[in-house]
């Protein structure tokens, strides 16, 4: 787990709901539990300021960082996928996407990144399909300059067959318990009596593990994943055990946050 990665949990799962600041001396005590040294986090604040996710603050505890508007719509979008807050409805539509060129390579590969975080696949090199509209879009190419045509469409012809074409399911499917398997591994050896900050780690490394997939699972319907999906046995031992450790993790944070 690199350091920014472990940032965009720490704000996402804990400090987002705790006013979304802390200060720098805090975020060092809260990613050591991580074995993430204070030079790889200051470092990893810095990048993501300058990426627009967080803004420098001046808190009671001393210099700090608060998370701007744009990472409060990606933690926001980012939950609701990680813990299915709500009940996510398919409508037999497709999101289809229409990119116009983008030469700079970099730029290709950023925008295929973010498309794929945000549930959409490529059926060509311009073109992209996503079982829903996200929210984030707009902002998404806004942000980049990039110009594209959407259109809600239905298919003509087998979802099922669509789905198969364009996302790797068997590839998602042994992902999601080899994933499994780690997990029981990594929850058996945390002990009943563990100190808080250890259960703080354990439940960070579970999440970061869990919140890869949101890289690669777009969140297709149910109807069309193939009979007894692993995803789902899999995402029901992370609520389980993410929600089981929540107090003791919540406790090392409350207690960080605090201290000058």
């Amino acid at each position: 787990m690199n350091a920014r990665a472990a940032l965009f949990d720490l704000y996402g799962d804990h400090l987002r709901s705790r006013g979304g600041r802390a200060s720098v001396a805090a975020l060092v005590r809260l990613l050591a539990p991580l074995d993430i040294a204070p030079p790889a986090v200051r470092t990893a604040v810095s990048r993501m300021v300058r990426q627009g996710w967080l803004t420098p603050t001046r808190l009671p505890q001393g210099p700090g960082y608060e998370v701007t508007p744009r990472c409060v719509r990606r933690l926001d979008e980012t939950a609701l996928r990680i813990y299915r807050v709500g009940t996510i409805t398919w409508t037999g539509r497709w999101h289809i996407l229409v990119v116009g060129p983008v030469r700079e390579r970099p730029r290709r590969e950023r925008l295929k990144a973010d498309l794929a975080f945000l549930g959409y696949a490529p059926l060509s090199d311009t073109t992209w399909i996503g079982p829903r509209p996200s929210p984030e879009l707009g902002a998404l190419l806004a942000g980049e300059d990039i110009r594209a045509d959407r259109f809600d469409a239905v298919l003509d012809g087998d979802p099922r067959a669509l789905v198969a074409r364009t996302w790797d399911l068997d590839g998602l499917g042994s992902a999601y318990e080899e994933w499994l398997s780690r997990a029981v591994d990594l929850i058996g050896a945390l002990p009943g009596d563990a100190a808080d900050d250890r259960v703080f780690a354990t439940r960070s490394r579970l999440l970061h593990g869990w919140r890869n997939f949101l890289f690669r699972d777009p969140g297709l319907p149910a109807d069309l994943l193939p009979p007894g999906w692993p995803g789902e046995k899999a995402r029901a031992y992370f609520e389980q055990e993410a929600a089981r450790l929540l107090p003791a993790a919540a406790a090392f944070v409350d207690r960080h946050l605090t201290e000058p």
